[in-house]
This record gives structure tokens, sequence and C-alpha cells, in this order.
């Protein structure tokens, strides 16, 4: 097998121990690359069909273009598609950072989603190369009863053996792309024809590599307007990929904060 075929029997592996272990289980949908590949593999590992509902946690300030995507491919997907509020961003924290605060909004409806549905698995496109708090994380992460991740106390994993310790209020966030790297996701895109959101694609000179709020999110410059040239510029780019995200550009704590506290 070649690099892309390990990448992707990992996280079919990965995607079944899920769904034998953790019931109720849902996967969250962004509208983002990451999370379409994600939902592509949850494809191909289940014959098809995606066997459990795929959940977005709407802020209402998506890109006009990411809610048009949502419900073409929801359809053509066949998913079960479960849609969840935020509270305002008044709620939130005021110690925050203002875009931070203002991603923390998603932290609470997620937690809203999970008590709901009351899910023990939560699955999650994240991946270590993206940012340093992301890195901490495990395949297989216990999150407590009030949604907090203890970064000092996590389960060991080796040999692909992951632990899905259960107490009462808890659940599990299951990452099935952590060990991918952005390149390598946009080489899957192209072998496998995944469709996407042409906010990833240059217009006048700017792109976007990362899609959030459109409030707090900005393109780069890039010419790239295929995935054969988004490639080609990720093999010599220095610029992070998450350069046009607002928070991570405000004070070094805020990410892991907010990840402590639930955060995607």
């Amino acid at each position: 097998m070649d690099h892309l075929d390990q990448l992707e029997a990992q996280s079919v592996f990965i995607l079944r121990e899920a769904y034998r272990k953790l019931k109720p289980l849902a996967m969250l949908w962004s509208l983002g690359k990451d999370s379409n590949v994600m939902v592509w593999l949850a494809k191909k590992a289940f014959l098809g069909r995606v066997p459990f509902p795929v959940m977005h946690v709407d802020t209402g300030k998506k890109f006009p273009e990411m809610y048009d995507f949502r419900d073409e491919y929801a359809k053509k997907w066949e998913l079960e598609l479960l849609l969840g509020d935020c509270p305002p961003v008044e709620e939130m924290d005021p110690s925050l950072p203002p875009a931070a605060r203002s991603a923390a909004r998603k932290t609470a409806g997620l937690a809203a989603m999970i008590e709901n549905h009351k899910l023990q698995g939560v699955i999650a496109g994240i991946r270590r190369d993206e940012q340093g708090t992301r890195a901490k994380e495990r395949v297989f992460s216990p999150r407590g009863a009030s949604h907090k991740w203890d970064i000092r106390n996590q389960p060991p994993e080796f040999w692909d053996q992951y632990a899905t310790p259960h107490e009462e209020g808890m659940h599990i966030r299951v990452h099935p792309l952590l060990a991918w790297r952005e390149i390598d996701i946009w080489r899957y895109i192209e072998r496998e024809g995944i469709p996407l959101v042409d906010l990833y694609f240059s217009k006048n000179g700017k792109r976007y590599r990362s899609l959030g709020d459109s409030d707090i999110t900005f393109p780069v410059e890039s010419n790239a307007s295929t995935v054969a040239e988004v490639i080609t510029e990720l093999e010599t780019t220095k610029t992070s990929e998450r350069a046009g995200r607002a928070m991570d550009h405000e004070s070094e704590d805020a990410f892991e904060r907010l990840r402590v506290a639930g955060y995607l």
C-alpha cells in the first residue's frame, strides 16, 4: 500500500472501532475539507452509507457557499443531518480575546447537542499538524462530565488498542484523521474526487486555507485555483494553514483554553 492507502486503512479501522464500541455515536460535519474527507471515509468503511448522524453545530455565521454545500450534499450523500444552534457571544467568557470568545459559541453549542442526544461518542476531523494543542490529542480522547479535556490524564494508545472508559455524563471524542497532514488531505481529495466548497480555490489572487465563521476567517494570498495547484503550493509554502483564522493571532493560551473547555 502507498501512504494514502495506509492512512485510509487506519482511518477506516478507527471509524469501525468507534461504531462498534460507542453508541449513540455521531460525526461532526463542519463542511470543510477535513470533515468532507471524514464523511467520505465513513462511506467507505460502511459500504457506501454513513450509519450514524452527522452534526452541524451552526453559529449562523458561515459563508453562504458553506450552507449551499451542506444542503446539497446532505441529500446527495443521504446523510442523517442533525442541526444545532449556538448561544449568543454575550454568554461566553468575557476574559477571552474577541475572536476566541466568538469561537467559544461553538463549544457551548456542541455541548448542548451532546447532552440533548446523550452521545457516548463524537467523531471529529482534527489533525495533529494543524495546531500545537491538537498535537497532544489521543485518537480516542475521553471528555469529562463537564465536557472538559484533561490533557495530563489521557489513556495510552499502543498497537491500535483504544480505551473507551465510560462514566456517567462523559463521552469520547474520536479522531480518525489525527495522523493525516494537510497535504495528505489534499492528495486524497485529488485521488478520490471528493467535492469541496469552492472557497478553497483562488479568486482574484486569494483563497481560504481553512473555513470557519465569515467574520473571523480570512483568505490568504494564493493563485491556486485547482486541487493540483493547491497541492503544488503546499509543497513549498511556509504559511500556516490557520493563518487566516483570527483566533490564532490572539493570546497564546486562548486556543488551549478553548480546547480544554471542549472546543473542536
